[in-house]
């Protein structure tokens, strides 16, 4: 329901998460646009989608509306972020291991098939897309 807002705005939604925090329930979405965003941008598309899911209201219950930047170790979270981010340094986390081991830090290579490939210092390894739990970018 918000993504089509996000996009008309120019930027994209990385991540949307509903979560409990100790003063009630959160509603974050994670943006991004090429150049990053602003806090402009995130006041805007705050007031945007705020004014939307007070009209549809979607979520019964009461819960405080965060839009920010995924940051600089941004998740990758769509099939779309292992190609684009194809060349950078990122940390992955699998649900399982794959060949012997659950954490993954190095090099992405790509993703081809729904395979993902990133190079290691002991090599390159292929993982498959369902088995990662987790998965960012590893500037710092």
């Amino acid at each position: 329901m918000v993504e089509p807002l996000i996009n008309h705005a120019g930027m994209e939604l990385v991540h949307l998460e509903y979560t409990g925090s100790p003063s009630g329930m959160v509603l974050r979405i994670f943006i991004d646009k090429p150049g990053g965003v602003t806090i402009d941008d995130c006041a805007h598309i705050s007031r945007i989608i705020g004014d939307l899911l007070d009209v549809k209201d979607p979520i019964p219950e009461h819960y405080t509306l965060e839009v920010s930047s995924p940051g600089i170790n941004r998740p990758l979270v769509k099939t779309e972020d292992f190609d684009r981010f194809t060349g950078e340094r990122v940390f992955i986390k699998t649900r399982e291991p794959v060949q012997g081991r659950k954490r993954f830090k190095g090099i992405l290579k790509g993703i081809e098939r729904d395979i993902i490939k990133i190079d290691l210092d002991d090599g390159e390894y292929e993982i498959p897309l369902d088995l990662i739990a987790r998965a960012r970018l590893d500037i710092i």
